[in-house]
């Protein structure tokens, strides 16, 4: 008997030996195969068929959620009143994505156009697209202002035929007019003799050029050679740089195309993209840890610093002309027409922008743009309505702002989501690069 408790004794202590020993590899040893697994399936490979379709046709629905600035007083305005607004919304479309005229290079890089498709949504939304919404007229204010550089002549031309079409400062117009466009007398007038001040060929609409679009060619590096480099830009429509600032620091283009980082962020990461629709680069900034259904998270904001202007961030002065911080002056690549962008409800901008419309309440919670990613596989879990991924954009007109766009996805549940373990690994997915999609005329 004494043996047997004695074989019994041996057998346990080889097997803890055993399991003690395989843990303690198993420490080591997991880490490295977890990360090579992670790197394996980051890196945009025909190869790994699974993950990289779900990088071709990204798999999970996109959700843009629009929010449309009413304007209650536009007659009072007129007679020097203060404006005030009411949001309405949101007017949430689902959004197709997929990418198209794909190219790999020898050089470890890939080039593609990423094309967008949107659907109304009215199970979702908080009306229709009949709703009926007064905003400034942005053909109207635009034309003003681009007025100043042409002839007298022209001048008193173009002028006549805001009576004649009866073209005012504001339009009263439908959710879906004024996303998906509708016929207007004065762009057919314009388009006609002044073909070079007004881009627009056909129905004027917020979106009526963006449906069915790509925001240009990238080509980024596939991170098969160096994972650190997985998807950054190599470059933007064959530009390395563009030429719409005075600084050759704003003028780079830097990190990615806004739907994935390199894996393996810390706290002193920054994510770095670049907007095709904001014609800049921007960067967030790591701001604290946090829990998401209980997933730990790293957050990343975008900094106060984003829109200032150059007097109160010197670096930022390659982007004026500036007005007020929190406004960005983007009329150098929207065709010289008078455009700014800035964070809805005038958050994180100078008071005085707020000052000069009543019914705005910018707050943290609702106005702040941030992402926020897993710590250690670097997998974001994003959401339209809570506070995970926000990504917002907003119209301004001087004085008045119109609209906002609220970007984000999910799947299976209305409030909240995360994908997979498995497609965490595989997709960091993101709107940012349609960070600020959509401006208004002033």
């Amino acid at each position: 008997m004494a043996i047997v408790y004695s074989k019994i004794a041996i057998g346990l202590l080889i097997a803890g030996i055993s399991t003690l020993v395989f843990g303690t590899v198993l420490v080591f040893v997991g880490p490295i195969i977890i990360d090579e697994q992670i790197v394996k399936n980051t890196q945009i490979n025909p190869q790994n068929e699974l993950s990289y379709n779900m990088w071709k046709d990204i798999p999970v629905p996109f959700f843009m959620s629009v929010y449309f600035f009413n304007v209650v007083n536009p007659k009072e305005i007129l007679l020097g009143e203060k404006p005030l607004v009411e949001q309405r919304g949101p007017y949430v479309y689902s959004e197709k994505r997929s990418k198209d005229n794909i190219t790999f290079h020898t050089n470890k890089t890939v080039s593609f156009c990423e094309y967008r498709q949107y659907f109304f949504e009215e199970s979702m939304s908080a009306g229709n697209e009949s709703d009926v919404v007064t905003i400034p007229n942005m053909l109207v204010l635009g034309a003003s202002v681009m007025l100043e550089k042409l002839p007298l002549p022209a001048r008193l031309l173009i002028s006549s035929t805001f009576t004649m079409f009866k073209e005012g400062p504001f339009v009263t117009k439908s959710v879906g007019e004024l996303m998906w466009g509708y016929d207007s007398k004065l762009v057919d007038f314009l388009t006609a003799f002044f073909p070079d001040m007004v881009p627009i060929k056909g129905k004027f609409g917020l979106f009526a050029e963006f449906n069915n679009s790509n925001t240009g060619l990238f080509t980024v590096f596939t991170g098969q050679d160096d994972i650190r480099k997985v998807h950054k830009i190599d470059s933007w429509n064959g530009l390395k740089n563009v030429n719409y600032w005075n600084s050759d620091q704003c003028n780079m283009i830097n990190g990615t195309a806004g739907q994935m980082w390199p894996p393996f962020l810390t706290t002193e990461s920054t994510l770095p993209f670049y907007s095709p629709d904001a014609c800049r680069s921007m960067e967030l900034v790591y701001e604290n840890p946090g829990m998401v259904k209980g997933i730990p998270v790293f957050r990343f904001v975008a900094p106060k610093t984003l829109f200032a202007n150059g007097s109160d961030y010197h670096p930022n002065e390659g982007f004026c002309p500036c007005r007020q911080s929190g406004l960005l002056n983007v009329s150098s690549c929207r065709h010289k027409s008078p455009v700014f962008i800035s964070h809805p409800h005038f958050y994180n901008a100078d008071p005085a922008l707020l000052a000069t419309v009543n019914g705005l309440s910018p707050n943290k919670e609702d106005h702040s743009l941030f992402i926020d990613i897993h710590p250690v596989r670097k997998s974001r879990h994003t959401d339209v309505h809570k506070p995970q991924l926000r990504i917002h954009s907003i119209s301004i007109a001087i004085i008045l702002k119109c609209f906002i766009f609220k970007f984000g996805h999910k799947c299976c549940y209305l409030n909240w989501f995360h994908l997979t373990s498995m497609q965490s690994d595989f997709i960091l997915l993101t709107l940012v690069q349609q960070l600020l999609l959509i401006v208004l005329l002033t």
